[in-house]
């Protein structure tokens, strides 16, 4: 311990008014105001309740890509624990990424926040970190913390997601909660920006059952904010910044994505050429929503098979893409997956990269299909495929993993046109009757109805409301599972 302490050229009174500093509330009550202002992700009334759990001895770790609102949350919880009266002095929040902490123990930082405050008993604290992966074998020290502070709570961030699962799976098993905040959905865009009143309560008819469903009394408002959602909405910052709006590229581009790709421990993987990886991956955020392979990726890149396979095992662990998997017409799996398609986990990259989508874009069909998947991907207990064969193809199929049967099919469109000619569906009307599905659903741009084509019933729906529909259910389930 001396050694480390010896590492750190600034004094423990330095460090002790930093931390002063970083916890407004121990002198006035109070969170800071620019935190307090910003609006609450819906993913809040699922993160607290890990955080006042303190029956079970387990500290939190909340990870997820950048700038999705995790030092936001925690300072949201921060103020709820202030709020239903726990002793300010009793709640500590540090910034691991400030160099003042450099190579200090967490135990040593709990115990200089004691001091600060004069509270020295340790039990009843909250004691929060932001930014844990600047600290070196941090899962080591948060686990002895555990261990040995088990009346006190300790939640910790980061955004090096990859490394983080790795680290908290391997070291933290039964001591540590692992929380995943994802890119915003559709649904908490219309919650944070206040646009519920563009949604209403509807139903629909669907495998024989009533199923809660919603719709929109001003589509065309609905379709603007979800062509900005697409453009912006991944990011609770940008979708109230114009200024960073006007340029994406800059904002997103260094401080997500480069970080992400050159900072964030690809060496982890064995990565060597991060410009390699990050020449890929934008490659990848171009043709996000395309059927690729190895084979094909390889011939276009000129990286060898067996180190694109590691590039996408690290870009998906980073949360930056997933890989969907393909069956065929009679919902059968491939003994080996050469094909499978690759979508962004955010549409926002995208436009980051490269420029703003407008509807008429040739590429907004595949950003549309990209954001639907990423409302789906929220669902940890779900895997989504694709359907494709030598005559056709279905855009998403929803598989019972147990019976190996499709319990739905779905079509993304960024057109009204097959509302008009249902019959042009042919390879979703085949799929339905190979595998005795009596209903598929398909989106549109702006219209919703029914038609019955070959004895099937194809609901058709807007798709910025299907977008709404799963991110709102997902949540609902979520918080079902928590009770």
């Amino acid at each position: 311990m001396a050694n480390k302490k010896h590492l750190n050229p600034f004094s423990e009174q330095l460090i002790v008014d930093r931390m002063r500093f970083e916890n407004p509330w121990w002198m006035d009550g109070k969170t800071d105001k620019e935190y307090n202002d910003k609006p609450r992700r819906l993913y809040f009334d699922l993160f607290y309740p890990l955080v006042e759990d303190t029956s079970v001895n387990r500290a939190v770790v909340l990870m997820g890509p950048r700038r999705v609102g995790k030092t936001v949350m925690m300072n949201h919880t921060i103020q709820h624990l202030l709020d239903i009266q726990i002793n300010p002095k009793k709640i500590c929040f540090i910034n691991i990424e400030n160099p003042i902490y450099n190579n200090i123990h967490l135990e040593q930082l709990f115990n200089n926040a004691r001091k600060a405050t004069v509270e020295t008993d340790p039990k009843g604290w909250y004691v929060f970190f932001d930014e844990i992966q600047y600290l070196k074998d941090w899962e080591v020290h948060l686990k002895v913390l555990v261990d040995s502070y088990p009346k006190t709570k300790f939640i910790v961030s980061g955004s090096a997601a990859a490394a983080l699962k790795l680290a908290s799976s391997e070291s933290g098993a039964g001591r540590f909660t692992d929380f995943m905040l994802p890119p915003l959905t559709f649904n908490e865009y219309i919650s944070l920006k206040q646009l519920t009143q563009l949604i209403v309560p509807s139903s629909m008819q669907w495998n024989g059952n009533t199923a809660e469903f919603f719709s929109s009394v001003h589509i065309k408002e609905l379709n603007r904010h979800f062509i900005d959602y697409i453009n912006f909405g991944g990011y609770p910052e940008v979708i109230f910044s114009e200024k960073i709006q006007s340029n994406p590229g800059r904002y997103i581009r260094s401080d997500i994505v480069d970080k992400v790709l050159l900072r964030d421990l690809p060496s982890l993987y064995g990565i060597q050429d991060v410009q390699e990886l990050n020449s890929l991956f934008t490659t990848l955020a171009y043709h996000s929503g395309n059927e690729v392979s190895l084979e094909s990726l390889s011939q276009a890149s000129g990286v060898e098979k067996y180190l694109l396979k590691k590039y996408l095992e690290y870009l998906e662990a980073a949360f930056l893409i997933r890989i969907v998997h393909r069956i065929d017409d009679n919902a059968k799996k491939f003994k080996r997956t050469n094909f499978y398609k690759i979508y962004l986990t955010n549409p926002s990259l995208r436009s980051a990269l490269f420029s703003p989508m407008e509807p008429t874009d040739s590429a907004m069909g595949n950003m549309v299909e990209t954001a639907i998947f990423s409302q789906w991907m929220h669902r940890e207990w779900f895997t989504p495929y694709y359907a494709r064969w030598d005559k056709g193809e279905v855009d998403m199929v929803g598989l019972d993993e147990k019976k190996f049967k499709p319990q739905w099919a779905l079509e993304i469109k960024w057109s009204n046109r097959y509302f008009e000619e249902p019959g042009e569906l042919k390879p979703l009307l085949q799929f339905c009757e190979n595998n005795k599905l009596n209903s598929a659903l398909i989106t549109t741009i702006d219209i919703e109805g029914v038609r019955v084509q070959r004895g099937i019933k194809l609901n058709f729906v807007p798709a910025s409301i299907y977008a709404y529909v799963v991110g709102h259910n997902t949540l609902e389930q979520k918080l079902k599972k928590t009770k």
